[in-house]
């Protein structure tokens, strides 16, 4: 097999701006208006109505679902394929927040099946820009506020008044576990790592109204049982210290793990104990994979790219500042 990159979806978002047509340049499809305001990039997806589809080598058109009902275990790792059959784990997002999204909650597995017979939501989020004075927000200025205070808050409005905001500058890393309250702010480019959900509790949404002048739906009464009081900042941040050519842990989590890879001229990856899938997300530069000396692809800026689980040794060469994310 062959390092296999996806075509990325934009999806339209009240919030969003026109970052993504820049940062996917010639790689999304032909039949995307440019005139509108796209907010995420969907690089990787397995979700129902949104499933990725392969862009370049043999299997170009097929779907992720596709392949892996083809492939099984050789793309994705045996374990991983036992544990989730031809439902990708993971999904992968490029966020470009030209204006503030809502307050929201995701909730956990627990609550996620039984709500919605689907997974919880714990993603990770990595600053890859951030205008000056950029925030996020998470969790609460008051980690010891009650459920009752919250709903106070929720009934008179005034739910940004008890957010705590955090500044951010490029290169940040968050983890946000399912029941963290949080929020992005304006002025931000964000690559989000997340399990294969799209359930969302909005909670708050700035009082925005659309062109025709509708308010999008909030989900309160569902949120309170989602909420993780306690989540905050001081438990949502993570801090690393890059090497170059070798994959430095950011986030290690039951649901996935993602490593920092800054590769100045060769990184050579030994994945022979690695039983799943690894994805690279491009943060900056341009380098060439080659897996087990033979199958080789470039991987640029903005791109997406799929490492199968049979392959034992990676070699990366070029200069790039590369996310990479397994089980």
């Amino acid at each position: 097999m062959y390092p296999i990159k996806f075509k990325p979806q934009l999806k339209e978002n009240i919030w969003g701006g026109q970052r993504l047509l820049d940062i996917k340049k010639g790689l999304y499809s032909r039949s995307v208006d440019k005139s509108k305001v796209y907010g995420e990039s969907w690089d990787i997806s397995g979700v129902k109505g949104s499933i990725s589809k392969v862009a370049n080598g043999f299997l170009k058109g097929n779907d992720l679902q596709e392949i892996i009902e083809v492939y099984m275990g050789e793309l994705v790792g045996e374990e991983v394929f036992e544990r989730f059959g031809l439902d990708f784990p993971l999904l992968i997002k490029n966020l470009d927040c030209n204006d503030t999204l809502s307050v929201q909650v995701h909730p956990n597995d627990e609550l996620a099946a039984e709500r919605h017979d689907s997974f919880g939501k714990t993603e990770m989020w990595y600053i890859a820009d951030a205008d000056e004075g950029a925030v996020i927000y998470l969790g609460f200025k008051n980690k010891k506020i009650t459920r009752e205070e919250y709903i106070r808050s929720v009934a008179e409005g005034t739910v940004a008044d008890i957010l705590q905001a955090v500044p951010v500058k490029k290169g940040d890393v968050f983890f946000i576990p399912a029941g963290t309250v949080h929020a992005l702010a304006k002025g931000l480019n964000v690559i989000e790592i997340q399990q294969t959900s799209d359930i969302t509790y909005r909670i708050f949404d700035w009082n925005r109204v659309d062109s025709e002048g509708k308010s999008r739906e909030l989900h309160t009464a569902q949120a309170v049982d989602a909420i993780d009081f306690e989540s905050g900042v001081e438990e949502c941040r993570r801090t690393y210290s890059p090497i170059a050519n070798k994959e430095v842990n950011i986030v290690d989590c039951e649901f996935f793990k993602t490593d920092m890879l800054v590769v100045d001229g060769a990184a050579e990856l030994d994945y022979c104990k690695r039983d799943s899938f690894t994805i690279y997300m491009c943060i900056e530069g341009e380098t060439k994979v080659t897996l087990d000396g033979e199958e080789s692809e470039t991987l640029r800026t903005g791109e997406v790219m799929l490492i199968p689980a049979i392959a034992n040794e990676v070699v990366i060469e070029g200069k790039a500042q590369i996310l990479a994310s397994h089980l």
